[in-house]
């Protein structure tokens, strides 16, 4: 399988120093974050790209574009720079996350936005990554609900979903989509105490055999449903973010689920 990294799953360490370390552990594949860590606020495009290529690693996606559904106010402007930034430095996707405040938006607003968004990403060679949230709060909390509205904005391939298992379980979804997905973030959840409708990105650690999310499950239907897409850690938690040596817990991650596949 191929595992990628999300910089969240080192945001103390410098782009530089993640890139290569995602070199070491055997991915050639990463995610840049516009929030932790800022690194689109942080760095030229033409540096990221320049960082990439010597590294000797692809940048998948800038994650993310936030609230994607609810095209209104800044965001088509937001859209665009973001899009503009992942076409310079030479990103392939835009992760895009919906509004997650307990607000509704309905199937119609979503496809409107998707509509509005398809020409900034078709005329920079681009990817939509479309996220759906599981929290009881989202707007759209499923894979089903994001292809419908995917399906309806014309499924032209400028659209996928990106499977994340924490979001999956969360929303109690059953069904794999491997032909319409086009990144999987993985993350587990150990604490035993939290039920899961409390769930929170807080909670999300790197995937081990206390996991509760059922990751080694669902990337094992994933693999044969026919999936061939990467698998990208994105652990939220300060404890995996605090770790004295990250490196070393995303090796002994990434060992424990090929141990398990």
């Amino acid at each position: 399988m191929r595992f990628a990294m999300n910089h969240i799953a080192a945001p103390k360490v410098d782009l530089v120093e993640f890139f290569e370390m995602a070199k070491r552990l055997g991915t050639t594949e990463v995610e840049i974050r516009n929030d932790l860590p800022n690194v689109v606020a942080t760095w030229a495009p033409e540096d990221v790209k320049a960082a990439a290529e010597k590294a000797g690693v692809t940048i998948l996606s800038i994650n993310a574009l936030y609230p994607f559904n609810v095209w209104s106010g800044d965001l088509p402007e937001r859209a665009v720079a973001m899009a503009d930034y992942a076409a310079a430095c030479g990103a392939k996707a835009l992760v895009m996350c919906p509004l997650n405040d307990g607000t509704p938006v309905s199937h119609s607003q979503t496809v409107a936005a998707l509509d509005a968004m398809k020409p900034i990403l078709t005329e920079r060679g681009l990817t939509g990554l479309v996220e759906p949230l599981g929290f009881p709060i989202s707007s759209l909390r499923t894979k089903a609900e994001a292809i419908a509205a995917i399906t309806e904005a014309g499924d032209d391939g400028t659209y996928k979903v990106l499977h994340d298992t924490f979001h999956h379980h969360l929303a109690g979804e059953t069904q794999f989509y491997p032909n319409r997905t086009g990144l999987v973030h993985i993350s587990g959840v150990t604490d035993p105490g939290v039920a899961v409708a409390d769930m929170l990105d807080a909670h999300r650690v790197l995937v081990d055999a206390a996991d509760r999310l059922e990751n080694i499950a669902q990337i094992r239907a994933l693999i044969a449903a026919g999936f061939s897409g990467p698998y990208s850690f994105e652990p939220f938690a300060e404890e995996v973010h605090n770790a004295d040596d990250p490196e070393a817990a995303l090796a002994e991650s990434i060992a424990y689920v090929k141990a398990q596949l």
